[in-house]
């Protein structure tokens, strides 16, 4: 499956943020983002001056939040069944996160850990990436054997919201798999809480031959 073309960006408003940039990280070599992270942010964010107080924010939040701790962070190898980033990619050489929704219980888990970890495996997500070939992710959901209790709406809240604000325009599609029939009660509400740009890469699966169009499913785990 080839990858949807990424949005043209302004030369001149590329050139504009990489000057302010570079202003920034020449003061603090932590602050710098490349060429292909500003140009994720001018297509999200759609000006310079958002997508500059936009990076900015992130930059804040990144050292706030000991991003790059997480990544290695022993304390969240526990949850090491609840998502994994797969050694192998997608058809279009996006990194593969794969999430079980079946072993999250939303009556059990600490929100605050949990969006550690999502955070972790987004940093490794994103570290794998090629970006010269692709800067997006794919991001899995398997909803086989899911149930009320998988369903977790402070956490996709979480999810959506890290997407947007610190991880822009990094998803390049979204797999639903093994979608149960009472789900397409709560996929409005999700609906609601993303944008239509977001919604489009959002894929419903529902058999092997769709799947194949964006990955070979023996790449997918079976422990766990």
């Amino acid at each position: 499956m080839s990858q949807q073309a990424a949005k043209p960006i302004n030369v001149n408003d590329l050139q504009d943020l990489k000057e302010r940039m570079k202003l920034i990280a020449e003061a603090d070599p932590n602050q710098y983002h490349n060429d292909y992270s500003l140009k994720r942010y001018l297509r999200a964010f759609k000006t310079t001056d958002d997508a500059f107080q936009a990076i900015l924010k992130t930059n804040k939040w990144r050292d706030q939040y000991g991003v790059s701790d997480l990544v290695n962070s022993p304390e969240l190898h526990q949850y090491g069944d609840k998502a994994r980033v797969l050694r192998h990619r997608d058809c279009a050489g996006r990194p593969i996160i794969y999430i079980p929704a079946k072993n999250h219980n939303s009556n059990t888990r600490d929100i605050d850990e949990m969006t550690k970890f999502i955070v972790k495996c987004l940093e490794e997500g994103c570290q794998k990436c090629f970006e010269e070939v692709t800067d997006t992710l794919c991001i899995v959901f398997d909803l086989a054997e899911f149930s009320t209790s998988c369903m977790d709406m402070q956490l996709v809240k979480n999810l959506i919201w890290l997407l947007s604000k610190h991880y822009p325009e990094r998803l390049g599609v979204c797999l639903i798999l093994n979608s149960p029939g009472f789900f397409s009660t709560i996929w409005p509400v999700i609906r609601q809480l993303i944008d239509d740009n977001t919604a489009q890469k959002v894929i419903f699966i529902d058999n092997e031959t769709e799947l194949c169009k964006y990955l070979i499913p023996d790449v997918l785990p079976t422990d766990m």
